[in-house]
């Protein structure tokens, strides 16, 4: 959960004149680049509202929500998810249980809506519970209230910095629809994507397709305008502000700007011009998780046998980076962190330790990030093997 009454309100409305300023020196810095004139606000917006989504720009609306001539931040979500009863009534069960929150929505008088679909008949929507500060996959943390659009041409059409916070899965469709709306753009738009994972073609040879080289060639948007974010970064605890870094990763025009203005105390933002790396490895590490999990159930959570894994992984990683990129980072920092932190918690891993014990089969985890990319990594690596 995130903290107190107190940590809430440094959170949220007790900045002081000296944090103002610094945030409204960085937004100045960056609305100039972009050409940004008086009177007309940098656009920002998140593109899914899933955990790590939501909790993204829920980080940027508290830092710059309160420069509103300045800035507008918003977030947008398929329309129409219903809550079923048993969400519904732990999220009472939170709102209750937090006299911080409850305030807040008594103030909005949006804690009625919440009496209304708790007590009547009337059905509640994932969008309305977002739009009061909860996310659906997250609903113990509650985050800051933020303005949702369930259209996505409305979300988009004029956004300056698009976060493409959807899985990677995903990330081709929807940005071959927001390539429909952009087709009168003047001006060419800033897309800082957080997928994890990959896609193999096999023509003319096997290779990798990441969600930055989707985004671009759906859209058009040039590469350089185009950055991958990621670090070992688990959405409630960073909204919770424990310590975390991550880097952002493109070209030179764009990452050092965007890294000063998303850098936050308890979020260290580097950045690094390795894009294919890092964005190959944010998604590699979710089939290290499983493999993870599996030696922690066989093992009986030997520290040993886990370590040698660990090390295991660390040896393909160079390898694979050495294939993909001619002078690759070395795997430090908030890369090698990344698939630390996935192997130590997460989904993926949980996944790994129930095959391992034979609890679920392997036709179970659709969702599982991790699974579908293991064909995908065989396919590419069985091609440069033979080459070599």
């Amino acid at each position: 959960m995130v903290g107190s009454i107190k940590t809430m309100n440094h959170h949220g409305n007790g900045w002081s004149a000296q944090n103002c300023n610094g945030l409204e020196e960085k937004l100045d810095e960056l609305r100039s680049l972009l050409g940004k004139t008086d009177g007309d606000p940098l656009r920002i917006v998140g593109v899914g509202a899933g955990a790590w989504g939501s909790v993204f720009a829920a980080l940027l609306q508290d830092s710059y929500g309160r420069f509103r001539e300045k800035v507008q931040i918003r977030i947008w979500r398929r329309p129409g998810r219903a809550v079923d009863r048993v969400t519904a009534e732990h999220l009472f069960e939170v709102i209750n249980s937090r006299e911080d929150v409850l305030r807040r929505l008594i103030r909005r008088c949006a804690y009625l809506k919440y009496v209304e679909g708790r007590l009547g008949d009337r059905t509640l929507f994932a969008d309305e519970i977002l739009k009061d500060g909860f996310c659906l996959n997250m609903i113990d943390v509650p985050l800051c209230p933020l303005k949702v659009v369930t259209n996505l041409q409305e979300a988009v059409w004029d956004a300056d910095i698009v976060v493409n916070a959807v899985p990677s899965t995903e990330t081709r469709e929807v940005f071959e629809e927001i390539s429909q709306y952009w087709k009168e753009r003047i001006t060419t738009p800033i897309i800082i994507s957080l997928a994890k994972g990959i896609e193999a073609a096999l023509e003319p040879v096997p290779h990798i397709i990441t969600p930055t080289q989707m985004i671009n060639r759906a859209t058009g948007v040039p590469t350089q305008n185009i950055l991958y974010l990621g670090g070992p970064n688990i959405a409630s605890e960073i909204y919770n502000k424990e310590y975390a870094n991550a880097r952002i990763c493109g070209a030179d025009k764009w990452r050092k700007p965007l890294a000063k203005f998303l850098r936050q105390p308890h979020f260290i933002v580097w950045d690094n011009s390795d894009l294919v790396t890092h964005e190959v490895m944010g998604g590699l590490k979710n089939v290290y998780a499983i493999g993870a999990g599996m030696v922690a159930a066989l093992t009986n959570e030997s520290a040993t046998s886990k370590s040698v894994y660990f090390a295991h992984c660390t040896s393909e990683m160079i390898f694979i980076t050495h294939l993909l990129a001619e002078e690759p980072e070395k795997l430090a920092g908030p890369l090698l962190a990344d698939t630390y932190v996935t192997l130590l918690k997460g989904r993926n891993a949980w996944y790994g330790q129930m095959l391992a014990k034979g609890e679920i089969s392997r036709d179970i985890g659709d969702n599982i990030s991790g699974k579908g990319m293991i064909q995908v990594l065989n396919i590419i690596l069985t091609h440069y093997l033979q080459i070599l």
